[in-house]
């Protein structure tokens, strides 16, 4: 049986690596930590199909040095306890095999000693748990091993801080459309060479909208169309791919190309528009399609914690409060339980009142600060904590809010350059129609409310 036309293709030495020329073209960072043979440990960020897991085999590869590989999917701690076992024995013959004499210089032999770290290379490290994680951290530490981990996720979230503080963290990016064009006419010659069939790609934009940037997407695709065209023995061992047989073909076998839910974020997309368009429905269906492709529940349920803010705000702030309880007992409870409270939670979500006017203010301030800078912050409102302080003025004419009618006293708390800036508008539903209101009763004409 042969393997998919993605690992028939996976290249065997690092200068047949396709993209990622920001981290691995000539000169650039991690070419050149390869290079030296200083190679660091590494957290390898970005989407599906960019080269993550290839990238760790070609480096270790090309520095010569052991390879051992878990998917966090299926590896547990004594499984990590084990591989890092047999590094430091491999550490431990390595040593007495380059034992220095009484006469020699040990700096080449620490040297050595690093060129031959074995690799330890875990796929999705994101659903590794802590205490998996935490295995780790020795090993890294004490360098028995050159850790490298390959995360779709955010790694600020997903790998704790310190594991996270001794490894670099290198983002790589979807392909080009270049580097996609390189991609397509290597399999086309490869197809040729290894089947004896004549594929012309008269036409790529279909293959390569569909990727999304994917190499194993596009990959996929090009193997169920090339599949479909060698099995028509009306061919006669050529074949010819358009973006309407593309599309026509993908379209019908989309359970086929997509089997994996490599459409991760097609599917998140619409899952979020559904819940900020208020239509339960939709939410829940393509939560179940999340759901039954795997996806991580934690990813979901971060990012509707998200959502109750950007998208829900104050118009009802208890999204945001069940949201994070949503993410606080996916944690404890997991999948397949917790496929109820992400369900009720999206529901919940879907059928909220919408607000993105606290999104708006964060990102208007934000823009401020980047355009006026460090504007001096008024003296009344500075703490005065030393004698010399309040004789500059620091503190002087601030007026404490509770010793006032409605613990409310007007003054200017921004900058005097930015004075009377708006930010923040109150969005039209009712809790904010009632900020409004208070607003404008407190502030009268200042901020136009």
């Amino acid at each position: 049986m042969n393997p998919p036309l993605a690992e028939q293709l996976r290249p065997q030495r690092l200068e047949e690596y396709i993209g990622q020329t920001h981290l691995m073209g000539r000169g650039a960072v991690l070419e050149k930590a390869i290079l030296s043979g200083n190679l660091p440990s590494m957290i390898l960020w970005g989407p599906p199909g960019v080269g993550k897991t290839t990238l760790a085999y070609l480096i270790s590869k090309y520095l010569d040095r052991p390879f051992f590989t878990l998917s966090a999917v299926l590896a547990g701690v004594k499984d990590v306890r084990a591989v890092l076992d047999n590094a430091e024995r491999m550490q431990k013959s390595t040593a007495l095999l380059d034992s220095p004499s009484l006469f020699e210089n040990p700096a080449p032999r620490s040297r050595n000693m690093q060129n031959k770290r074995p690799i330890l290379f875990i796929d999705e490290i994101h659903r590794f748990s802590k205490s998996q994680q935490d295995s780790l951290l020795g090993a890294v530490e004490k360098g028995t091993i050159t850790f490298i981990g390959a995360t779709t996720e955010n790694p600020s979230f997903e790998v704790i801080s310190p594991l996270l503080s001794r490894c670099q963290v290198y983002v790589l990016q979807t392909l080009s459309s270049e580097e996609l064009d390189v991609l397509i006419q290597r399999a086309a010659e490869h197809i040729g060479n290894r089947y004896h069939f004549e594929l012309v790609v008269e036409e790529s934009a279909a293959l390569k909208r569909i990727s999304g940037g994917d190499g194993r997407k596009l990959l996929n695709a090009l193997e169920l169309v090339a599949g479909e065209l060698m099995a028509d023995t009306k061919n006669n061992g050529k074949g010819v791919i358009t973006d309407r047989l593309v599309t026509a073909l993908i379209q019908q076998n989309l359970a086929t190309y997509d089997k994996n839910g490599e459409n991760h974020y097609d599917i998140i997309s619409a899952f979020i528009k559904s819940l900020r368009g208020s239509d339960p429905n939709a939410a829940v269906y393509y939560l179940a399609r999340m759901l039954a492709a795997g996806e991580d529940a934690k990813f979901i349920a971060r990012r509707m914690v998200i959502l109750a803010s950007e998208d829900i705000g104050n118009a009802n702030p208890n999204a945001l409060l069940l949201a994070n309880a949503c993410f606080d007992t996916v944690h404890k409870i997991g999948y397949p339980e917790c496929r109820i409270t992400l369900s009720q939670t999206a529901v919940y979500l879907a059928c909220s009142p919408k607000s993105n006017a606290s999104y708006l203010a964060i990102d208007a301030a934000l823009a401020e600060v980047k355009q006026s800078g460090d504007l001096p912050v008024p003296l009344h409102l500075r703490n005065a904590p030393t004698q010399l302080m309040k004789e500059l003025g620091y503190h002087d004419g601030y007026r404490y809010a509770h010793d006032f009618e409605g613990n409310f006293a007007e003054q200017e708390f921004l900058p005097e350059a930015i004075g009377g800036s708006v930010f923040y508008q109150p969005g039209n539903n009712p809790k904010e129609n009632e900020m409004r209101h208070r607003l404008k009763q407190l502030w009268k004409e200042k901020y136009g409310y």
